[in-house]
């Protein structure tokens, strides 16, 4: 007999094997709970570890805390330096071509074409810079502006101002400029004599164009010299710091727990050009006296006394009859200097300067650096042992390089129309490889910001014409320039690299 299911049977079959399906897979789902690892189990809606108790890190955040203060109040006297200047390509041909043309071509290939002219090229740079007035002054380093036909900062508040140029001193690397303004917000001078290695600093800037960036580190080492190998003239005593210095950050405070500048970040030294844990700043005992004098002369001019110095060591000390490792012994006299006409000699240690003891020749170099030439200052002597006292009248750095012929110092010379001026000689037309039927005048110095900044003309220029007027000699041009009437332009002849070019000045503003 067959069995016949009705359709309301299926259904009800069908209800009773879902539900055992159902217990099925619940039972398998508690076996699975109840045998799976522990730390799986774990894993599901265990809690969140407890931060730590604020008491036992509490030096930590009071760090952070201040930290953050000091930033803060620091970073709105920062600004971006955005430069304009002008430079000139070289007009040989043979530095223009493709280093694989030149080995197909050879290195003479160029001057069969003659010389090719270049008019100077626009370029644009990044540096920073801290405003130490309500009043707009704003101090960075020489070589973020140098050249500058046009400065602009940005403020932390993003508002952009034109910038002028008030004064520069290579020498230190230093720079004042300023914009319009007043109760600009700025940070007060610190005191670098009193820095200790350990000390936190903080470093402000705009590193890679990345603006204002803040970072933190140490002073790593005082009294740094002079790296540079260009002019052993330049001062030393550079404050070492493992604070991040990237280019971009040129000009920056180096700033101490207080708030104070204590430097400005100037250079770092890295095998990729890039931080690698030594950045270097200008002490403030360098920059404030050199910013105090830029802004009001515009210029500085450094004290000179024409000898060679270096340090005295314990291995040397005993050689020159010193009983401690102190002072700064002499290499090298220049003849008919001040040292030379004082009676310094090759081999004396200068142990004090004014009374004040001299610790190393970084400290004299910045010390007499400072001094005003026409300065008499009072020099401390050992020599084999014995103490004697000598004076020295300071005269002008660079006054024996520029000679007694530099013009450009009288009214229509560099002051009016920016530019420093000496004869043609054969030793100077032999360096800058002169044509020997070239006659004019060379140019020595070139006042940034100046009309002849603007022209493009630089140091070693030779100006041939005036206004398209033949010139022999310095005086020739001084006489020409100063017969321009007042508010008018002038045009100038100028060889430079193997050629001459035309270049205009316009007359100076207020001219």
């Amino acid at each position: 007999m067959k069995v016949q299911i009705t359709t309301a049977w299926k259904k009800t079959l069908g209800r009773i094997a879902v539900s055992v399906l159902a217990i099925a897979a619940l039972a398998s789902l508690v076996t699975y709970e109840a045998a799976k690892p522990m730390s799986a189990r774990a894993a599901v809606g265990a809690p969140a570890a407890a931060p730590l108790d604020e008491s036992s890190v509490g030096a930590l955040l009071s760090l952070d805390q201040a930290m953050e203060t000091l930033a803060a109040r620091v970073t709105p006297a920062i600004v971006n330096v955005a430069v304009t200047s002008k430079s000139k390509q070289d007009n040989a041909t043979d530095q223009q071509m493709p280093d694989d043309m030149k080995q197909f071509f050879g290195p003479g290939f160029g001057q069969f074409f003659g010389p090719r002219n270049h008019q100077p090229q626009i370029e644009h740079g990044i540096g920073s810079g801290v405003i130490i007035s309500p009043d707009g002054y704003i101090v960075t380093n020489n070589h973020v502006i140098d050249g500058a036909v046009d400065i602009r900062v940005t403020m932390s508040n993003r508002k952009i101002l034109t910038a002028k140029l008030v004064g520069a001193d290579p020498l230190t690397d230093l720079a004042v400029i300023k914009v319009d303004g007043g109760s600009l917000p700025s940070i007060p001078w610190g005191d670098s004599t009193v820095l200790r290695p350990g000390q936190t600093v903080l470093a402000f800037g705009n590193p890679f164009g990345f603006r204002f960036t803040v970072t933190r580190g140490i002073v790593s080492a005082l009294n740094r010299p002079n790296p540079f190998s260009d002019n052993a003239r330049k001062p030393g005593e550079f404050i070492q710091t493992d604070a991040a210095i990237n280019p971009g950050n040129s000009g920056g405070p180096l700033v101490d727990a207080r708030g104070e500048v204590v430097g400005i970040n100037t250079f770092l030294i890295s095998s990729s050009g890039q931080f690698a844990g030594m950045g270097f700043a200008i002490p403030t005992q360098i920059v404030k006296p050199t910013v105090d004098t830029l802004i009001r002369d515009g210029k500085v001019t450094h004290g000179y006394m024409g000898i060679g110095i270096s340090d005295v060591t314990p291995e040397n000390a005993k050689f020159f009859n010193v009983n401690d490792a102190s002072g700064a012994v002499v290499t090298q006299v220049e003849a008919d200097s001040p040292a030379a006409k004082a009676g310094l000699k090759v081999g004396d240690v200068i142990a004090e300067l004014d009374g004040k003891k001299v610790s190393d020749a970084g400290d004299l170099q910045v010390e007499v650096g400072q001094r005003r030439p026409g300065t008499t200052i009072k020099l401390e002597v050992v020599r084999d042992g014995k103490t004697m006292n000598l004076p020295v009248t300071l005269e002008a750095m660079d006054s024996r390089d520029k000679g007694n012929n530099e013009t450009g110092e009288a009214d229509h010379g560099k002051m009016h129309w920016g530019i420093g001026l000496s004869d043609m000689t054969p030793e100077i037309r032999e360096q800058l490889q002169a044509p020997r039927d070239l006659h004019g005048a060379v140019i020595e110095q070139v006042q940034p910001g100046s009309s002849a900044d603007n022209a493009g003309l630089q140091r070693g220029d030779i100006i041939v014409q005036v206004n398209r007027h033949d010139v022999q000699s310095a005086s020739d041009v001084q006489q020409a320039l100063g017969s321009v009437a007042k508010g008018h332009d002038a045009i100038l002849l100028v060889w430079s690299n193997g050629g001459n070019t035309f270049r205009v000045l316009h007359a100076p503003e207020g001219s």
